[in-house]
């Protein structure tokens, strides 16, 4: 479940000290492993926009898989933003990231300002409207050719893997919604708002019997012209 965001009028502080090892309770490291698996791929960035960066693994973590690259962090819970800030500083990340407490809902982004964008479990926390939208805007932010990191809870098919699924997702929502205020009740179409934003899969991975996904797209800069010539 995404950590921040307030386009769904939640407040995620309360959990900032606590949510680590709520996600190790609840998936062991499975959640860590979906976040940084395909990680490295990132290896040559410049200029990374991570969107709901939570308490900062991400971020710190991009210090050392990319050296080059600038890391910019967009998270609506400034108690997430004072963790991030923390674990990055001490890993001498001062001057290679910066932190941004804004709801991505409200925010736009200079266009083709970044070669890479990371959201890692950030738009289950979205209305498919609202889900569109940012999906939109990230588009808009990334260069020819960039490429977007995304992890996050899906619904296998079919047979007991999507029953499973459905479980987890009910209970996760329902905690979420009785501890931050979340409203969204069921995940967005993200990887399909993706693909229909110009972007293409080049790998992934699943976890937790297919409920957690990752998966890395590059930009198809001629895909995007064909969808925006079609409208």
């Amino acid at each position: 479940m995404a950590k921040t965001t307030q386009a769904a009028a939640a407040n995620f502080d309360p959990l900032a000290r606590v949510y680590r090892a709520l996600e190790i309770v609840a998936f062991g490291g499975d959640l860590e492993r979906a976040r940084f698996c395909l990680l490295p791929r990132l290896a040559g960035c410049r200029s990374i926009l991570i969107l709901g960066e939570g308490d900062g693994r991400c971020a710190e973590r991009l210090l050392t898989v990319a050296p080059s690259a600038r890391i910019h962090c967009v998270d609506s819970s400034p108690a997430m933003i004072a963790q991030a800030k923390a674990r990055v500083a001490g890993k001498g990340g001062g001057e290679r990231v910066t932190f941004e407490c804004a709801d991505v809902l409200g925010r736009e982004f200079p266009v083709a300002g970044h070669d890479a964008v990371v959201t890692l479990f950030f738009l289950d926390c979205f209305e498919p409207e609202q889900a569109e939208a940012v999906v939109g805007r990230i588009a808009a932010a990334l260069q020819p050719g960039a490429r977007w990191l995304f992890a996050d809870f899906v619904r296998p098919e079919k047979g007991l893997a999507r029953l499973r699924a459905r479980l987890w997702l009910a209970v996760l929502y329902a905690f979420f919604r009785w501890q931050t205020g979340l409203r969204v009740r069921a995940l967005p179409p993200s990887e399909m708002l993706i693909e229909k934003a110009g972007f293409e899969g080049i790998a992934a991975a699943t976890f937790q019997h297919g409920l957690l996904r990752t998966r890395l797209f590059v930009e198809n800069r001629q895909s995007r012209i064909e969808k925006i010539q079609r409208c």
